[in-house]
């Protein structure tokens, strides 16, 4: 089964199409040979029934719209530019400049492709301007933008919590626990923020590193910025609704004020009202223009991304299905368990697979296929904590949006370079960033308390 969705994959067939036409061809192949109940696929409605019912997933499109949103109303472009103008002046300062506003847009969006358009448009000009090495200006702006992967909110870590929850609580049925703890969106989003914060931290080392020893790959401008003539009051207002944003969406959850779909709804009007606001300032806000520039495309991209998670939930699901009624659960428990270095041998081999399907497949597949699989085999072994195995995938998962060839972070700057910029300055430029990842990832392997510690202390357990 494995072996054939991933073939289907790798032909760009669809993706739910391919799990849930794989999962259908595989039942009839199981029950021809006598090894699979189709009764078992009776249980499908009743499944996705729960998937669209399901409270935790309705975030999903209300972070994604907050995003959209802040991105359509040239929000996000004001603190680039502010940001560009304050640090600009010093050599590597526009590399400070688009990871620290990297950081805060995955803070107040949580979605990669407005990250990467926006800063790739009026960063990457701008840094080549400036005589920054095409190659560090292109990693620089793509590795930014993978923040909003990592930073919560974030929409893997919102598709993550709901997997690890369900497998969660299978891994402790299956230990004979019938009143299962949970692991919740909440803990996963204080889980990453540590480690979000560490990423954004390796960044800027590896930027001020370039800046010392190669400091023509990262000049400082030919003059001087007047930061009198930027204006303190200029750079407040541009942070302003950034900053309103991650008090308001990421503060009431850390602080258990609001579930993260509370937070998520009060994020997506706040991104309206911010938006609302800008343009008013600007004289767009006439209501055919707000709604024809704005709103509609705003809600169409969402409607358009929030479908696309959706329907591959819901194949997903189907091949999930299927693969526990042909017994692949048992299978992939036996070959884990195995494995020769007890959880920490199972979690390194889990680790290394998803790395290296991140090279080929999109996040959303690895998380739908591989952790219903994986996750309760290794969630029933000793020691392994949910929120720190859940937050050791995430930071995984990140790097898949700039390993070549598939990843998108990596397709949306070169939709928005220049001619002069190739596709391998491109990918070249993104992988000492993949290395930082990797070096981010083995940090967390060492104190997995990075992970732990906050929602221990928020949430107690």
């Amino acid at each position: 089964m494995f072996a054939a969705v991933f073939g289907l994959l790798l032909t760009g067939y669809p993706v739910a199409f391919a799990l849930g036409g794989t999962a259908f061809l595989f039942a009839l192949l199981g029950h021809l040979l006598g090894v699979f109940d189709l009764w078992l696929l009776q249980a499908l409605p009743q499944r996705i029934y729960g998937i669209m019912t399901n409270e935790v997933l309705i975030a999903i499109p209300l972070f994604v719209f907050m995003g959209v949103m802040l991105e359509r109303s040239k929000v996000a472009e004001d603190l680039l530019d502010a940001a560009g103008r304050l640090f600009g002046r010093m050599p590597g300062g526009l590399g400070f400049a688009v990871t620290i506003v990297g950081a805060l847009l995955a803070a107040s969006t949580g979605v990669v492709g407005a990250t990467a358009v926006t800063m790739g448009l009026i960063s990457l000009p701008a840094m080549l301007k400036a005589g920054y090495d095409k190659r560090l200006a292109c990693g620089s702006i793509a590795a930014a933008a993978t923040l909003a992967q990592i930073v919560p909110p974030s929409t893997v870590l919102v598709v993550l919590g709901d997997q690890l929850a369900v497998a969660y609580q299978q891994a402790q049925l299956a230990e004979g626990t019938f009143a299962p703890a949970t692991v919740t969106v909440g803990d996963l989003f204080a889980g990453a923020l540590f480690p979000g914060l560490l990423l954004s931290a390796l960044y800027l080392l590896y930027q001020a590193a370039v800046a010392v020893l190669a400091p023509e790959r990262s000049p400082a401008p030919a003059r001087a910025v007047d930061l009198a003539a930027i204006g303190a009051g200029e750079i407040a207002r541009a942070l302003v609704a950034p900053l309103v944003l991650i008090v308001a969406v990421l503060g009431s959850i850390l602080g258990g004020i609001a579930t993260p779909t509370e937070a998520a709804a009060v994020g997506a009007v706040g991104a309206m009202l911010l938006a609302g606001l800008r343009l008013a300032a600007s004289g767009r806000a006439k209501r055919p223009r707000w709604f024809r520039e704005v709103l509609r495309p705003a809600l169409e991209t969402t409607v358009q991304i929030t479908t696309m998670i959706f329907v591959i939930l819901i194949g997903a699901t189907l091949f999930s299905l299927v693969f526990r009624g042909l017994g692949g659960d048992e299978t992939i428990h036996d070959a884990l368990s195995s494995l020769p270095g007890g959880p920490a041998g199972a979690i390194l081999v889990v680790m290394a697979a998803m790395f290296v399907l991140g090279f080929f497949l999109d996040f959303l597949e690895i998380v739908f296929v591989v952790v219903p699989v994986v996750a309760p085999v290794l969630l029933r072994m000793e020691g392994v904590d949910p929120v720190w195995l859940g937050v050791l995938m995430a930071v995984n998962l990140q790097t898949s949006f700039l390993t070549p060839p598939f990843g998108p972070t990596l397709f949306y700057l070169r939709g928005v370079a220049p001619k002069s910029v190739t596709t391998m300055d491109i990918y070249r430029g993104a992988a000492p960033f993949v290395a930082l990842q990797a070096l981010g990832l083995l940090v967390l392997w060492f104190f997995p308390a990075l992970a732990t510690w906050l929602p221990r202390s928020l949430y107690g357990g």
